[in-house]
């Protein structure tokens, strides 16, 4: 009798199987914050929609993080330890055109870890990446897919002298900063295409005192002392113009950019208490910001691209409404983390994921979690140690019923349909500025 039941029971739990994989598949929505402390070597992953603590990573020196446009990968720069670590973040996108599908696995510190003296700038670009170093005459250019299958498939490319720089991959070429060939230590004079074997493509194009880079859209910008460069591709080699700062503007400059998801925009500073919003495509392509105090940490909000989000001294949050050009709402969050003091003192920075904005709070050992659309806080996260640098990993798709071979996916993570659900990168990178 015993039997029968089970069976009938079986039965009936394969055609409700059956009927589920027939109708709609399974949506399913997941996030990871991957939190570096500012002190100890570690990177904590939680759960951002229900602030579990997933997991616990240890590496060689405190971190500054990077993630992938996938967000198959989350970069741990460790300037101290002269070492980059990657770390699979567990939630791989594969694009199917009307719908993408989702694998979500444990997050693992991966086998590749990059050496060089002084690991800078991350910046990754269609699955290929550009590390560099500071403290070296190149840099490393590699692919993400390799890094997911455990190889190193890095490439060194000259860049003449160590100096801080940057450089940006493209297929078969990277743009590269020209250091100042009177004193490399000051900053770079210029940009460069190159091709993979360092060869120089083109003419050098002009950008006194280049600091700074960020992508939206199809564009790539840096800053310099007299406007943006703009590097975009069509075939080719990139190709790179100048925008010139506004006449209209004050005497300044940016020198931290970050680039807007889902809609085409850079936000940037202009001295300690004003942001400029780029459109690289109007006729007034910048708009000055006034902050109520020194800005601590700029992020832009991929799920709601016309918001992005300014953290200042005062311990408030602001939205930026980017369309209007102007803070919507404000929000105080925190004890004030003043701007006076070390660069690199512990202060907040932002993520977004879903609709949640988080804000560590490295002083007080917590991370506080806001309601992005009532643009109110809704609860905090407490974490260990001083939780500093973040980024946000995730997104929705669809859970085939039955599962896939995960080795067969590993090959697919480039088609991340990444800028609906992209975090940033956190341009103020744990090094001098």
């Amino acid at each position: 009798m015993k039997k029968r039941i089970l069976s009938a029971a079986i039965s009936a739990l394969l055609l409700s199987f059956a009927a589920g994989s027939a109708q709609a598949e399974n949506d399913v929505n997941a996030w990871r914050l991957f939190v570096a402390d500012h002190d100890q070597p570690v990177v904590n992953v939680i759960d951002a929609l229900d602030g579990d603590k997933l997991a616990s990573f240890k590496l060689k020196a405190p971190a500054s993080l990077s993630r992938t446009e996938s967000g198959a990968v989350v970069f741990a720069i460790q300037g101290s330890a002269n070492a980059v670590s990657a770390i699979s973040s567990g939630i791989a996108f594969h694009d199917h055109g009307d719908h993408a599908d989702i694998d979500i696995d444990d997050a693992k510190l991966l086998k590749v870890e990059l050496d060089g003296k002084k690991p800078g700038h991350f910046v990754e670009r269609q699955g290929k990446i550009a590390q560099w170093f500071d403290g070296e005459s190149s840099t490393l250019l590699l692919t993400e897919q390799a890094v997911l299958a455990g190889k190193s498939d890095a490439t060194k490319v000259s860049v003449v002298a160590a100096h801080h720089g940057v450089a940006v991959p493209y297929d078969g070429y990277a743009v590269v900063s020209v250091p100042d060939p009177a004193d490399a230590s000051r900053r770079p004079i210029g940009a460069r295409v190159v091709d993979l074997k360092g060869n120089k493509v083109g003419e050098d194009v002009a950008c006194p005192g280049l600091h700074g880079a960020a992508g939206s859209g199809n564009i790539y910008a840096l800053s310099c002392a007299t406007g943006l460069l703009l590097i975009g591709q069509n075939d080719g080699a990139p190709v790179i113009r100048h925008l010139p700062y506004a006449k209209s503007l004050p005497q300044g400059s940016t020198s931290s950019l970050t680039g807007g998801k889902g809609m085409q925009y850079f936000i940037g500073n202009y001295g300690p208490d004003r942001l400029v919003l780029i459109d690289p495509t109007e006729a007034e392509s910048f708009r000055l910001i006034s902050l109520p105090t020194r800005r601590v940490h700029v992020a832009v909000d991929p799920v709601r691209p016309k918001f992005a989000y300014v953290f200042t001294e005062d311990g408030k949050l602001h939205q930026i409404d980017v369309l209007k050009g102007q803070i919507s709402r404000s929000v105080q969050l925190t004890e004030p983390y003043s701007m006076d003091g070390h660069w690199n003192d512990p202060r907040p920075r932002i993520a977004v994921a879903d609709s949640k904005i988080f804000v560590t709070d490295p002083l007080k050992s917590k991370i506080h979690v806001l309601d992005a659309v009532a643009f109110k806080e809704t609860g905090e996260i407490a974490v260990e140690g001083r939780p500093f640098n973040l980024v946000a990993v995730g997104g929705s798709g669809q859970v085939h019923a039955g599962g896939h071979d995960r080795d067969e996916h590993h090959h697919h993570h480039g088609h991340d349909r990444s800028h609906d659900h992209n975090h940033g990168h956190d341009d103020d990178h744990s090094h001098a500025h």
